[in-house]
């Protein structure tokens, strides 16, 4: 178990540093960050000062060198939108926005679409189970951003029941939450229903049956446990999928988060503040990954590395 755990973390990190140099060099595809930290009408001896400053005029090569040495370090270097302020130090600021805006969606997920999965997994071919089928259908076909626009239009604008961006109360959380975790709703929901669906027909159920256990420990102890593998995997890889997917929701409500520092720092060019919110990113996701895989064994006994 230790060796396969230290094989996955290299992995990890050998996964880590091909992102580096994929977000170095796309960073640097978005064009010229001289044209948004100087005004048009500066001259060509201010832009070479400046690309000096910022060691712009070195071979790329050599700036990812720089780049690489400071970020094993934790030092993505300073803004050059916020003066003043380093790069990491934003992404810290604005993190627990997000993983606030993400935890409250994965609570809305797991209390929706774990016990709809098992009822309508229990209820086939019932007038439950076409419900079930419809919202999984529409959460995994309808744009997240569209349904925020509507949702804002309905609660916000037409009702007044709720706000329309920012964060401040609990009720500021309720629209970008929703939105947030409706597709993982619908894709663990029907992940649930396969997995009991499979492990309903199985021979231990039968005989739980035959010795006259309870329907209800049947299902929510037994079959659940056995049929948890699958919707383990997606729910670790969700959590880090909703703290990374973000950027739409927060752009959509203003949410003061880490995607919409993302959004704003790519169109100024920030490639500081963008090198380290993805490579913050890569982290939380690649060790949801790397977690997943360690739970399996002390879930199903029968997994052996």
């Amino acid at each position: 178990m230790q060796r396969y755990i230290l094989i996955r973390f290299l992995q990890c990190l050998l996964a880590l540093w091909v992102m580096s140099v994929i977000v170095f060099s796309l960073a640097r595809m978005t064009g010229d960050p001289l044209d948004v930290l100087l005004p048009m009408e500066a001259g060509e001896g201010e832009r070479e000062r400046v690309a000096h400053h910022w060691g712009l005029d070195r071979p790329l090569y050599e700036q990812y060198f720089v780049f690489l040495g400071k970020a094993l370090k934790g030092d993505f270097g300073n803004s050059w939108k916020w003066q003043g302020h380093t790069a990491m130090g934003l992404v810290i600021e604005r993190l627990p926005a997000t993983l606030q805006l993400a935890g409250v969606a994965i609570v809305i997920s797991v209390m929706l679409a774990l016990p709809f999965g098992v009822l309508t997994a229990v209820w086939k071919d019932t007038f439950f189970d076409s419900l079930g089928k419809i919202v999984a259908l529409l959460g995994q076909s309808l744009p997240s951003f569209w349904l925020g626009i509507v949702l804002m239009w309905i609660f916000a604008v037409s009702l007044g029941w709720l706000p329309t961006s920012g964060r401040g109360t609990w009720h500021h959380m309720i629209l970008p939450a929703i939105c947030l975790g409706w597709f993982q709703v619908a894709a663990m929901m029907r992940l649930v229903r396969s997995s009991m669906l499979d492990v309903l027909d199985s021979e231990f159920v039968k005989l739980t049956r035959v010795k006259g256990l309870p329907e209800w420990k049947v299902v929510w102890k037994h079959c659940l446990r056995n049929a948890a593998i699958a919707p383990l995997t997606y729910f670790t890889v969700t959590a880090g999928v909703l703290i990374t997917g973000s950027v739409v929701i927060e752009s959509v409500f203003a949410w003061p988060g880490t995607g919409l520092l993302a959004v704003d720092a790519v169109r100024a060019r920030d490639f500081q503040v963008v090198q380290a919110i993805v490579i913050v990113f890569s982290s939380v996701f690649l060790m949801a990954n790397l977690l997943v895989d360690v739970l399996y064994a002390y879930i199903d006994p029968r997994i052996r590395y």
